[in-house]
């Protein structure tokens, strides 16, 4: 049996797509344009999220192209969420650097690269982030950079860093990031409790989150890397206040586990309890603030995160208890004789 950790190629991309069919070609193409060292082996996998477009074939026609036909892999993952998506891809990954694009994000032609320099400048480096510009479709509203970083618009200067000498809980995007896998396997849960979007749903925010402390908290270093740049491509919709509401909405739900998940157990009441008292302090001030003026797009997201920030923990709770009812119907229902394993 081959060992666990045995790779074959110096790198993985995973593309993970929900109905991509429109943006997978833009991303392809910069793919297949890299500007990289000829003796580099590298594999591309497009990661399916249970798409119901054309997603497959347009994965197929680029199979049939010289420039990534021999490296472009298609991967069908069902259960839905960016976080499942993203364990298939490691689960497939032949190479010890996994890097992760959105289907919305265009790598410069260095990107790849610089992918693979970092990794092997600094290997104890379990994960790290690109700089990333935003691309946007139409103009974004007025004073939009306060929010830009909630999409994954992030340019944290033009010095590699270590995330954990800046601030000990910030963290990189989830979108253009890299990791090692071994990191992954020795950190990341089978099991996430924020699946990321799916489909259209944004209630489970903060996958990347999650990953990223069950990393630091395991003791991998993540680092930012300027030298990889990608352009994030924001279209029209995701300019619109009611997406952005939504957006900021999931955001703070997510809060709970986001802020707890570096602690232990009988830390968290005390932990949350000044979370708590900190989002209703701002929450007030901000309001006292900004009284009875009609308040900008900016503003309603601002004031719908601490919204949502304050009732998280009570969200989180009412989520687990239907988990646990659902899960308890389920057992009823099916007997352990009739699970099949492929």
């Amino acid at each position: 049996m081959l060992c666990e950790w045995l790779v074959f190629m110096d790198i993985t991309v995973a593309i993970c797509t929900y109905n991509g069919e429109a943006r997978l070609p833009a991303v392809l193409d910069r793919l297949a344009a890299q500007d990289i060292d000829s003796s580099l082996s590298w594999e591309v996998f497009v990661i399916d999220n249970n798409s119901c477009d054309h997603t497959a074939h347009v994965v197929q026609c680029y199979q049939a192209l010289p420039a990534l036909g021999g490296r472009l892999k298609y991967v069908f993952e069902q259960k839905q969420g960016l976080a499942y998506a993203r364990r298939r891809a490691v689960q497939q990954a032949q190479s010890e650097l996994i890097a992760f694009l959105d289907d919305d994000n265009l790598p410069t032609a260095g990107w790849l690269q610089s992918v693979y320099d970092f990794g092997q400048q600094h290997p104890e480096a379990g994960a790290y982030g690109s700089k990333i510009i935003g691309k946007y479709e139409v103009s974004p509203p007025p004073d939009f950079s306060r929010i830009a970083c909630f999409l994954a618009v992030i340019d944290r200067g033009s010095a590699p860093f270590r995330y954990d000498k800046l601030a000990q809980w910030l963290f990189p995007a989830g979108a253009g990031f890299v990791v090692r896998k071994r990191a992954w396997q020795s950190a990341v849960i089978d099991n996430p409790a924020l699946t990321g979007v799916s489909g259209g749903c944004l209630d489970n925010k903060g996958e990347d989150i999650e990953t990223f402390s069950y990393l630091r908290k395991r003791g991998w270093q993540i680092w930012h890397n300027p030298e990889m740049c990608i352009e994030h491509v924001i279209n029209e919709d995701r300019l619109t206040k009611a997406y952005l509401i939504r957006l900021f909405r999931g955001v703070g739900l997510s809060r709970y586990h986001t802020r707890t998940i570096r602690f232990k157990a009988w830390q968290r009441l005390p932990a949350i309890t000044a979370y708590a008292l900190r989002d209703a302090l701002r929450l007030l001030a901000y309001k006292i603030r900004v009284g009875k003026n009609c308040l900008s797009v900016v503003e309603q997201c601002e004031l719908t995160l601490l919204r949502y920030s304050l009732i998280s923990p009570a969200y989180y709770f009412i989520q687990s208890v239907r988990k646990k009812l659902l899960n308890q119907k389920n057992y009823g229902h099916h007997s352990p004789s009739s699970t099949h394993i492929v």
